[in-house]
């Protein structure tokens, strides 16, 4: 068993199986010593975590710690479409993390929502964890998703 795959086994996550594309792309990509995710939706058992855009306030559909929560489903389908493709323990480090949150008018939380993902990833791989990040507020997300997940790792 690989470092990370122990890692997992000691924090109890499982990867789950790769979400199926929903248009014409692949789940990862890779290039040289990088490998690149499409975008993850919070996808657990076929259906959505939750639906609906974030916000702070009543209106809200998907108030931020449910939020963050659905973007720790998205990293981990990310990382389960790197497993695929070149194995969880190829992994050198993780590069980049973006994500996208589904955001009500005047919601600015985005940075905390997706610290969902990069917490998740910071318990799995420690320092190799550490990486760069964009948290962008957009007005609608496949299927309805509050957020949406992609990675940026490198693999030796």
């Amino acid at each position: 068993m690989g470092q990370w795959s122990q890692r997992l086994a000691e924090l109890g996550i499982e990867l789950p199986a790769v979400v199926p594309p929903l248009a014409s792309y692949v789940p990862a990509v890779q290039t040289g010593n990088l490998v690149y995710t499409a975008g993850q939706l919070p996808m657990r058992d076929g259906e959505l975590i939750a639906h609906g855009k974030v916000a702070d306030g009543a209106e809200g559909v998907v108030k931020p710690p449910k939020a963050a929560e659905a973007a720790r489903q998205c990293a981990l389908n990310a990382l389960a479409a790197v497993d695929s493709l070149v194995g969880i323990d190829s992994i050198v480090r993780v590069v980049k993390v973006v994500g996208f949150v589904a955001s009500a008018q005047g919601f600015s939380g985005q940075p905390g929502v997706i610290n969902g993902a990069s917490d998740v990833i910071g318990e799995i791989f420690g320092d190799a964890g550490k990486h760069a990040r964009s948290a962008v507020g957009v007005n609608e997300l496949p299927l309805g998703a509050p957020v949406e997940v992609e990675l940026i790792v490198e693999v030796g």
